[in-house]
């Protein structure tokens, strides 16, 4: 078993914690806002479980009918996320709706805001270990768990907040509001959830800063080559593939040109774990004069 899968199995058990102290808070006092904060952490826990089953495909190894490894599975878990939050979404303004219609006092509000108060700060410090964890491991699955926990953790404050006021002024408005902006939250969490793993399920490049080290280091390395030109990199969960052309002296040997290529391997998988390099070799004729020049 991975660290990755040990931390999504805890992080499911977490959830389930969380979920019961934030379903007692809503049980206990009636407020929608409660209900709001625990339906999110329903969410939280589906999502867990999800991520939990992504990771386990995605840490298996390559085969005959997925070459290229299986990372990509991590993405469908961030985008199944982000349909959850949705949902969770609309049942939560459904709520608030139809108490901005009835509007309530809140029952036993001392008991419920310890609760919810102690699930708010389980779950920051958890989101916290999962975005570190997730970003050490290059785990996006971990890492978007880790920052919807987050982004939980901030509108429950929130909750937390506006239910006190509410009890203390009595303006029971306030019960529906905020679970109105905890709707609103969540949906602008899910929407991010949703393009992020739209953009690693295209392949879409990495970061301009990633690129830009990627051609220091083949410059740097590649003494005795002319340029590199061609560059082409895309990301796939944890594994990213670089492919670029390296033009040589045409009298160069090929032990020559492959001690270059393995220099130039060394350096940037000495930086970038899981990358997987495909350099093609080409004689000075080919030169374009552009590129990665290594003079």
């Amino acid at each position: 078993m991975t660290g990755a899968e040990r931390i999504g199995i805890a992080s499911v058990g977490l959830g389930l914690a969380v979920l019961g102290l934030k379903g007692a808070a809503w049980w206990l006092t009636g407020s929608v806002a409660f209900y709001a904060d625990a339906l999110e952490s329903a969410v939280n826990v589906a999502t867990a479980a999800g991520t939990l089953i992504a990771l386990r495909v995605a840490a298996r190894p390559a085969d005959t009918g997925q070459p290229d490894g299986h990372g990509k599975a991590e993405f469908f878990a961030v985008v199944i996320e982000g349909v959850l939050i949705a949902a969770a979404a609309w049942s939560i303004f459904h709520a608030a709706w139809s108490s901005w219609n009835d509007p309530h006092g809140v029952m036993r509000p001392t008991q419920g805001l310890t609760l919810n108060a102690a699930a708010t700060v389980l779950s920051g410090l958890w989101s916290a270990l999962l975005i570190r964890v997730g970003s050490r491991l290059r785990s996006p699955a971990l890492a978007a768990d880790g920052r919807h926990r987050l982004s939980a953790m901030v509108s429950s404050l929130g909750v937390l907040i506006g239910v006190v006021i509410a009890v203390l002024t009595g303006r029971w408005w306030l019960d529906p509001a905020l679970a109105a902006a905890v709707g609103v939250y969540v949906l602008w969490g899910g929407m991010n959830t949703i393009i992020a793993s739209v953009n690693g399920l295209t392949d879409a490049t990495p970061e301009l800063a990633v690129i830009g080290r990627i051609r220091t280091l083949v410059a740097e390395h590649g003494e005795g080559a002319i340029e590199a030109h061609e560059l082409r990199m895309r990301q796939a969960g944890k594994r990213a593939f670089l492919e670029f052309h390296l033009v040589v002296p045409g009298s160069m040997s090929v032990s020559e040109a492959h001690a270059i290529c393995d220099r130039i391997e060394d350096a940037l998988t000495a930086e970038m774990a899981d990358l997987v390099i495909t350099i093609h070799v080409e004689p000075e004729v080919k030169a374009k004069q552009q590129g990665v020049l290594v003079l």
